[in-house]
């Protein structure tokens, strides 16, 4: 069983699956984890996301709850809220899309529990032939001259800051989500650069696996960054 922790899901949009999102997490957090919570980040949603998500909550068997951005903020904007949110000493964010399967959640937890790191992240970039299914390639491309360009500018040793499966000791990080200022893209760098400029040390090390939800995987580890003390 894994310590108690807080689940953090931001989601804008995503009526045509936060149902069926939020019964696998709440499934998986039942058997793995009873003690922890589920926080829904609902970010200004113009569709039915949050009438489905309290609908998916009201029966679930641990501590649940929705909290609403009105108007629409931004993906940080969201994630930070939920972050400051967690009330336990844990907290671990993911995309509704569940890109990263719920089964690498120790992977995460276990490390920050066993007071090893303070921050861990998953990471696509150590070893992209353990991706199970790539983004297209313009896009993929993209995406390693914008982690160059991060690395040049802010010194961080990460390749992959982008990934949407990280978690925070909540004690230590709190003034990094109370100092961070992006509401839009790249809200994750500012978090890893803060925790830089904190004093933070860096480590990496094999974790979770990255897919597209339905796409099989082709091994169940790539690789994760950690930030610890």
């Amino acid at each position: 069983m894994l310590p108690a922790f807080s689940a953090v899901i931001p989601a804008f949009n995503e009526a045509s699956r936060i149902d069926e999102t939020l019964r696998l997490t709440l499934d998986y957090l039942r058997n793995a984890s009873p003690e922890s919570e589920l926080i829904v980040m609902n970010d200004g949603s113009t569709d039915a996301t949050s009438l489905i998500a309290r609908e998916a909550l009201e029966a679930a068997k641990i501590e649940t709850r929705l909290l609403e951005n009105v108007p629409n903020r931004g993906k940080g904007a969201a994630v930070r809220l939920g972050l400051l949110a967690a009330q336990k000493p844990i907290a671990l964010f993911f995309d509704a899309d569940l890109s990263t399967p719920l089964e690498e959640t120790p992977k995460m937890i276990e490390p920050i529990a066993h007071g090893e790191v303070d921050i861990a992240f998953g990471s696509r970039a150590l070893d992209r032939r353990l991706i199970g299914q790539h983004q297209p390639w313009r896009r993929e491309q993209a995406g390693r001259v914008f982690n160059l360009l991060v690395r040049f500018a802010t010194g961080l040793p990460f390749w992959d800051t982008q990934c949407g499966f990280k978690a925070f000791r909540i004690d230590v990080c709190r003034p990094i989500f109370e100092a961070a200022r992006i509401d839009g893209f790249a809200f994750d760098v500012e978090l890893l650069y803060l925790a830089q400029r904190a004093g933070y040390a860096s480590a990496k090390f094999r974790c979770a696996g990255i897919m597209p939800r339905g796409a099989r995987s082709i091994s169940s580890t790539t690789a994760c960054g950690c930030c610890g003390k």
